[in-house]
């Protein structure tokens, strides 16, 4: 179904906002866009919202299983704003994923378990929202894939990951309660070309909808608790956005396309597709849910 505008799918397209989990997709160019679709449908979404300028052209067969709705994502805070008009839409305590373009969403055992079986289980848990990594992704060979992005050849750092405590500015700059700020892999390797305040490679991708919550430029909410990383009892579960975003950024970007000839270093690794590699690496955390 395809809905010209994001007010058009607000007023005539809401049912798809009624029951979750709900993907919603940003689309910024025409890169993998199709793979990243099929992708969280095999994950198990019950519905795949795809927001993208009206030029895309996505397969008949495949646009007619999803919800096609024309937007300038390119626009001031278009992605912010238009993922808090959807929020306000949906039923209350649904829960809602949003991702970008080649961008694949993996969870502990995905393989074999959907993402509704994993939610049903983090909600047991009492958790309103989960946190995840953005792994970046990147081709090795940049002759071949001139904008760092290859399916067959993707790879991925394997250490180079730390975190650091997120202080409250509004409370004397104390730490916040089991919330950090995660650095690693491309934006850390080539920090002198990516901005201070995008750095960091957590974001809470999965949450649960309520009336008036609003994500934040930061990827974080303005409840406090959905951006924790666990409960106060136990480590809680984490999945990891695995990202060919950063690269694709860094090799089209003017200011670093000449001074970038190789992602590759001595940590790079294949990347299996495979959400065991992810857990062996620390990339997500199974928490009790085996």
């Amino acid at each position: 179904m395809r809905y010209e505008g994001l007010s058009n799918f607000l007023s005539n397209g809401r049912s798809a906002l009624a029951k979750g989990p709900v993907a919603v997709i940003f689309v910024e160019d025409a890169v993998e866009v199709e793979t990243a679709i099929r992708h969280h449908q095999t994950n198990g979404f019950r519905e795949v919202v795809v927001l993208a300028h009206d030029a895309l052209r996505i397969k008949a067969d495949l646009e007619e299983k999803i919800h096609r709705v024309t937007l300038d994502v390119h626009a001031e805070n278009a992605m912010v704003d238009a993922l808090n008009a959807l929020n306000d839409a949906a039923t209350p305590g649904i829960w809602m994923y949003y991702c970008f373009n080649a961008e694949y969403l993996f969870f502990p055992f995905c393989e074999t378990r959907s993402i509704a079986e994993m939610l049903a289980f983090h909600t047991e848990e009492r958790r309103d929202a989960m946190l995840t990594y953005v792994v970046d992704l990147y081709a090795v060979d940049l002759t071949r894939n001139p904008n760092a992005v290859s399916l067959e050849d993707a790879h991925l750092d394997r250490s180079g990951y730390y975190a650091l405590a997120r202080n409250d500015p509004d409370n004397n700059w104390h730490p916040k309660e089991r919330q950090l700020d995660f650095y690693g892999g491309l934006r850390w390797r080539f920090e002198e070309h990516v901005p201070w305040t995008r750095r960091k490679i957590d974001r809470i991708s999965i949450f649960r909808t309520k009336r008036g919550l609003r994500l934040r430029p930061d990827f974080t909410f303005d409840d406090e608790e959905y951006n924790t990383y666990a409960c106060p009892w136990h480590n809680n579960l984490t999945a990891a956005v695995c990202s060919f975003r950063t690269a694709k950024a860094l090799k089209g970007n003017p200011g670093s396309r000449y001074d970038i000839r190789d992602f590759r270093w001595h940590n790079s690794a294949p990347f299996q597709w495979h959400s065991q590699q992810l857990m062996d690496l620390g990339l997500m955390e199974p928490g009790q849910w085996f």
